[in-house]
């Protein structure tokens, strides 16, 4: 991707975001959405969070995956700088390990600073919190007894943060499966905590453009930083 293209496409994603946080912070789409997983009758979600199969498979596994994954990308940087593979692949193998580093981070940062609850916090699903968006102040007489971290969603940034990989690639058709991949992963990351009550749908769409945009200025900084001092 060029310069030219790196910085249109951060110009799109900026777009993007702020729109979609204007969208959900004017609408009931995140309530209308997340009543397809919740059994008013039962007061209970469709799916269990303590399911182990599930849990293994689509959190805690998964999420040691990508850790490994990210440790073993950033080992073989180390170990194997003078190899030609990584000499060829460095600069994309860096933006992976930088991504895996940085895209979590920030939205778990975001998380600790909004005061923002989950659906299964809220008074519509049987919770004890009103429903408070990311722009939005507390009721004068609500007790918070301790601070809320649901926004945005911190375990499909994980998966997103993969998109990273789309600059590992050259070819243009690699590239696009590398994205399409990542977006799979992030949205399974996602979905999954959407049906066991803990994400808003619009908390997994903010992760996603945080995510790329985070990864772009990534990439934008180290194609600078290539031409500035011709490192490959």
């Amino acid at each position: 991707m060029t310069q030219r293209s790196i910085n249109l496409q951060i110009i799109i994603t900026t777009f993007l975001l702020a729109f979609v946080l204007f969208i959900f912070q004017y609408s009931n789409i995140d309530i209308k959405v997340q009543e397809h997983f919740y059994n008013f009758s039962t007061s209970e979600w469709i799916w269990s969070r303590n399911e182990p199969i599930s849990k293994l498979l689509l959190y805690t596994g998964l999420k040691k995956i990508l850790i490994i994954f990210a440790l073993t990308v950033l080992f073989m940087l180390i170990l194997f700088w003078k190899k030609k593979f990584v000499q060829k692949y460095k600069t994309g193998m860096i933006i992976i390990v930088l991504s895996s580093i940085i895209v979590p981070s920030t939205v778990i940062t975001l998380k600790n600073e909004t005061n923002i609850p989950c659906p299964k916090n809220i008074e519509h699903f049987n919770g004890k919190y009103p429903d408070i968006k990311v722009f939005d102040s507390y009721p004068n007489d609500f007790v918070q007894k301790r601070k809320i971290r649901c926004w945005p969603a911190g375990h499909a940034s994980a998966g997103f943060a993969l998109m990273s990989l789309f600059f590992f690639f050259k070819k243009r058709k690699n590239q696009i499966i590398a994205l399409l991949f990542a977006l799979s992963i992030g949205w399974i990351m996602g979905s999954y905590k959407m049906i066991i009550g803990d994400h808003f749908l619009s908390h997994t769409i903010i992760t996603m453009f945080i995510s790329w945009l985070e990864i772009l200025i990534i990439a934008k900084f180290f194609d600078t930083f290539h031409k500035d001092h011709k490192l490959s």
